[in-house]
């Protein structure tokens, strides 16, 4: 029987959704959804006066749509600034309350109270300031998730200047393309980080990329592992900024003015740097971190993740737009082993815990269902970039938290600031659901002709703008209309297939994943799903590749979880798959590899399996976790042949 997930009172009651839902006249989570979109203005300008968040100036007018619906203006005539926002009006409220806190893998920990982070704050604006960033300036940031991070965050954001957060693991081109097209005048780096007891360097990465920027002025190091850190040039040690007196004059903004560029790396082409602004995604985070997750004042949020994925400044501002605490771990989740996940939450006493559907399946083993841990402050499970597999998901809702806890599965992007899909913890949740439209998002799918569709495969569009849409595309207003406006006039084409049944909403991939195999359309989740099934596959991924009898065939890659044959897993598989899904979708080919490409936020990259078969150039790998995978299938598939 599926697992669906049935709020009690404790949710019902006492959520902050439930708060909301009483304020707006909603008895059920869609009644809500439905008043949400009915007036957006109306619904924002709730959520502002609901969640306390501060303006330094009152806004005039909610939202003005005279450019269109591409082009919105958000909280007209308003000033609000992040660091205000979410640090500073802490520090008169509750000072003394814990505002983040780091674990590293060795298991060495360090915190802040909100006092102490708006001091440190301030200590790096001077510095900065003193050396003449300004307003409008950009700053890189290129640091693993630590307490340095958020300092920088604030930092940059009370300046007025523009973060551009980078992915720690990102090799030196793929960080001069980030830093060259924003012109960053600034970069704060860390030495190294650690990764499953392995020293990973990052100052010489980043002195290889600076010297490709002429943008830059200041490098500012971070003694992150080493003790002493001998310095080049123009760069200059954090103790050293941090030593200096502090300025205590956060920018008065406008509340579009910008707060982040956030790339995003495309499948051709330069990466695509989304445009976020004070006021739009303070809003939008606090909205996502309030209602969907429930932090509060004396909660802890912790998500598995890194800067340079939009989850990383989402869980900053997120959590501290609500007064809660920032729980940051820096390294392998299941160092020193599968437990330490479990350890985690108790020493934190974490409320929201944010993972991947793939690190749930690294960890599932019946001896792994944390009943030797006190896992009781969870109060909700996060989830976002990658389908579920029924099994992962039931395993942990039903086996580690005993079916107490929802399973908050969202999706969204970098360019959306936040998630366009969202279940609520007052409402019914089907295992694997993404439950439907998020608050104030008016989600739809649509077939070819931009008509709703329910019921089978369409594209993921909304109808309408919210606070945290990319004012476009960082130089590159062309571009923006191309790829998200161009398809469905008056409609954003968000690149994702997806499906609304009797089961809820499900994100089926990207538009290019989709296969189409003599002449219907299935979404790889749906194989991979059946093949992970098997218990000799640890994980999946599938790809279509041209064909010339059914136009795609599909082909199946897996990492092994066990020593069974190859020949015998491949029958297994076909037979399963043409069981459950249909005869014409029996696989071509079905490969056992060492390891499937992946991004460090652990999406699988098929456009690049897919790449490796035919022959092509598999795009920007940047973002990816183990690029070396792609040559290791293209090698795999060139011996099949």
């Amino acid at each position: 029987m599926t697992y669906v997930w049935h709020p009690g009172d404790e949710y019902l009651r006492n959520s902050n959704v439930a708060r909301l839902m009483r304020r707006l006249g909603a008895a059920t989570g869609d009644e809500l959804r439905r008043a949400s979109v009915a007036d957006i203005g109306s619904f924002w300008d709730a959520v502002v006066d609901d969640l306390a968040l501060p303006f330094l100036t009152p806004y005039r007018e909610v939202v003005d749509l005279s450019r269109g619906v591409e082009w919105p203006d958000w909280f007209v005539g308003g000033a609000l600034n992040a660091a205000d926002a979410c640090l500073r009006r802490w520090v008169g409220q509750i000072p003394d309350a814990v505002a983040v806190t780091h674990e590293a893998e060795d298991g060495t920990t360090r915190s802040l109270t909100f006092a102490q982070l708006d001091d440190e704050v301030a200590r790096l604006r001077g510095a900065l300031r003193a050396r003449g960033v300004t307003k409008g300036d950009a700053v890189a940031l290129y640091l693993p998730m630590g307490i340095e991070a958020v300092v920088t965050l604030y930092a940059v954001a009370s300046l007025g200047a523009m973060l551009v957060p980078l992915f720690s693991g990102f090799a030196a081109s793929a960080i001069a393309a980030r830093v060259g097209d924003a012109r960053a005048k600034v970069m704060v780096c860390a030495d190294a980080t650690v990764r499953r007891g392995r020293v990973v360097q990052m100052l010489p990465v980043a002195r290889e990329a600076a010297a490709e920027c002429p943008s830059l002025e200041l490098v500012i190091v971070v003694g992150n592992v080493e003790e002493s850190v001998a310095l080049k040039g123009s760069e200059v040690a954090w103790e050293t900024v941090l030593s200096e007196r502090p300025d205590p004059d956060i920018e008065r903004t406008a509340a579009s003015d910008v707060l982040l560029l956030a790339y995003t790396s495309g499948t051709t082409g330069k990466p695509k740097g989304a445009v976020h602004t004070h006021a739009g995604f303070v809003v939008k985070t606090a909205c996502e971190v309030a209602y969907g997750f429930d932090v509060a004042p004396g909660r802890t949020f912790s998500w598995i993740t890194d800067m340079g994925w939009i989850m990383g400044p989402l869980s900053i501002l997120g959590t501290h737009a609500n007064g809660g605490t920032l729980m940051l771990y820096e390294g392998s989740p299941d160092v020193p082993d599968a437990r330490r996940l479990w350890s985690l939450v108790e020493r934190h006493r974490i409320s929201t815990l944010g993972v991947s559907p793939t690190l749930i399946r690294t960890l599932r083993s019946p001896d792994n269902t944390g009943v030797d841990y006190d896992l009781s402050s969870v109060r909700t499970i996060g989830s976002t970039g990658e389908p579920w597999d029924p099994e992962s998901y039931e395993w942990l809702a039903r086996d580690v938290f005993r079916e107490r806890v929802p399973v908050i599965n969202f999706s969204g992007g970098t360019e959306v600031g936040g998630s366009f899909l969202c279940p609520y913890p007052v409402e019914d949740i089907a295992a694997c659901s993404l439950g439907g439209p998020a608050l104030g998002m008016d989600v739809d799918v649509v077939d070819a002709n931009g008509a709703g569709v329910r019921g089978e495969i369409g594209e993921l569009v909304c109808r309408q703008p919210w606070p945290a849409m990319t004012r476009g595309i960082w130089n590159d207003p062309d571009r923006y209309h191309e790829a998200y406006w161009s398809t469905f006039p008056g409609l954003w084409r968000h690149g994702d297939h997806a499906l609304v049944d009797d089961g809820g909403w499900f994100i089926l991939g990207r538009s290019d994943d989709v296969m189409n195999v003599a002449g219907k359309r299935v979404a790889p989740a749906e194989i991979e799903s059946v093949v992970a099934e098997d218990p000799a596959v640890r994980e999946a991924a599938v790809v279509g590749i041209p064909d010339p009898t059914k136009g795609e065939g599909i082909w199946v890659f897996y990492v092994a979880g066990s020593g069974d044959d190859e020949a015998r897993v491949e029958a297994r598989i076909r037979e399963r798959v043409a069981t459950r899904v249909g005869k014409p979708f029996a696989p071509s080919h079905v490969v056992q590899v060492s390891e499937l490409p992946k991004t460090r936020s652990a999406k699988i990259l098929r456009r690049a399996i897919r790449a490796a078969v035919v022959g092509t150039d598999p795009g920007d790998l940047s973002g990816a976790e183990n690029p070396a995978a792609v040559e290791t299938i293209r090698a795999r598939v060139r011996e099949l042949r």
